[in-house]
């Protein structure tokens, strides 16, 4: 059970309600995980959702590559509402069952897409060294382009929000949804 409950309809300020029909009327369609806390501070959840729009729906990424990053951000933090809500979606955006599983389990995925593993190295890099070292920059650049590897570290900052939030606040996959990793929330 999360930390902060949902706010039911009628516990909304005039704010949180202005803020809960903007996130339900865009493409997410619902107000759930992180958000779902954020929107006791409606100043936050307004501005972080605009940002997630852009880095889920609107950046340069294609979708399977948004993704990949996504699952990569959620091993890596162990988030698992991150992991259960992204999952499918990148399976279904087309990113290979087999690294999805090696990612899950911390194993070195095995790609058969140079994007993909670029995305992957960087991602990597960015959560291990916290910063991109000049090669994978210029292979990142070259595979990518200018455009989606400023898109893929946004991506990745937005993300690290988003499992500091699920994290902290023991947001979870439903009950009766099976867990992806090893955690326990802390008590």
């Amino acid at each position: 059970m999360t930390r902060i409950p949902p706010l039911q309809p009628a516990e909304m300020n005039d704010d949180q309600r202005a803020v809960h029909a903007a996130i339900v009327a865009g493409p997410r369609g619902q107000v759930r995980g992180p958000l779902a806390v954020w929107l006791h501070r409606p100043g936050l959840a307004a501005t972080a959702q605009a940002l997630g729009q852009y880095c889920r729906y609107d950046s340069s990424l294609p979708q399977r590559l948004s993704e990949l990053a996504i699952l990569v951000m959620g091993q890596f933090w162990r988030a698992e509402f991150e992991w259960w809500a992204h999952k499918p979606i990148a399976l279904k955006a087309g990113v290979d069952e087999a690294v999805v599983e090696a990612l899950r389990t911390g194993a070195e995925p095995a790609f058969s897409r140079e994007d993909e593993a670029t995305v992957y190295a960087v991602v990597r890099s960015l959560n291990e060294a916290h910063r991109i070292p000049a090669p994978l920059y210029d292979r990142a650049i070259a595979v990518l382009g200018n455009d989606a590897v400023i898109d893929l570290v946004g991506l990745a900052g937005y993300y690290t929000l988003i499992s500091m939030t699920v994290n902290a606040f023991e947001v979870m996959p439903p009950d009766g949804e099976p867990l992806a990793f090893d955690t326990t929330p802390a008590r």
